[in-house]
């Protein structure tokens, strides 16, 4: 017969508190990240319509931010300052705690399109919100990219005399704002699917606000 003490011993363990998924640091900076990337992105639709590369197209006013090009650019410029600081400060807290190689690495196109596959097939498992599958890993290493993209040929356009080098690196004037505007059309891409998986997982909303 089993003594109290034994079956204590064998008593169920009580569930363990999950851990945290997204430190602070984490939540704060991509919340800031992603205010700065939306408002350089509808103001520069207004700074876009000032001067369209491709004069067949332009974007809705009522989807502008700026209501004027002076605005827009004032808008534009402010959001500028802050998606680079704190888009090196993301960066930087990355690196230094490990976080990057453990969420993003390792990554191979194999691994991508097995995913890929398997997210059309909606059989891509989203059980553990600490793990990235290798699309989400793609996707993200894609948009940082991207955002590095959008702020150099942003800077080859503003301060194009003073950055000769980087100007023709762009191909020129005009070929940096063609590429501007390609990085643009890619991060406003990047937010639609973003946006549209996080609506299918809700939970990770939750976790990127609450940290859990």
């Amino acid at each position: 017969m089993a003594t109290p003490h034994a079956r204590r011993n064998r008593a169920p363990a009580a569930p363990q508190r999950r851990g945290v998924i997204h430190p602070p640091w984490v939540r704060i900076t991509h919340w800031l990240n992603a205010f700065a990337a939306i408002v350089m992105m509808l103001s520069g639709w207004r700074i876009y319509d000032a001067s369209p590369i491709f004069p067949a197209f332009s974007f809705p006013a009522a989807l502008t931010l700026g209501g004027w090009l002076g605005g827009a650019l004032q808008w534009h410029f402010a959001a500028m300052w802050l998606l680079v600081f704190n888009g090196l400060v993301y960066v930087a807290l990355n690196l230094a705690s490990g976080r990057f190689a453990r969420k993003f690495l390792p990554l191979t196109p194999r691994a991508v399109l097995r995913d890929f596959i398997a997210a059309l097939r909606g059989k891509l498992a989203h059980d553990d919100l600490r793990v990235y599958n290798a699309v989400q890993k793609f996707a993200y290493l894609f948009a940082i990219a991207d955002l590095i993209v959008l702020v150099l040929s942003g800077l080859a356009i503003w301060k194009s005399v003073q950055f000769p080098l980087l100007r023709e690196l762009m191909g020129g004037y005009d070929n940096a704002r063609v590429v501007h505007f390609t990085a643009m059309s890619l991060l406003a891409a990047f937010l639609a699917v973003h946006l549209a998986l996080v609506a299918l997982v809700p939970r990770s909303l939750l976790a990127m606000l609450r940290g859990r």
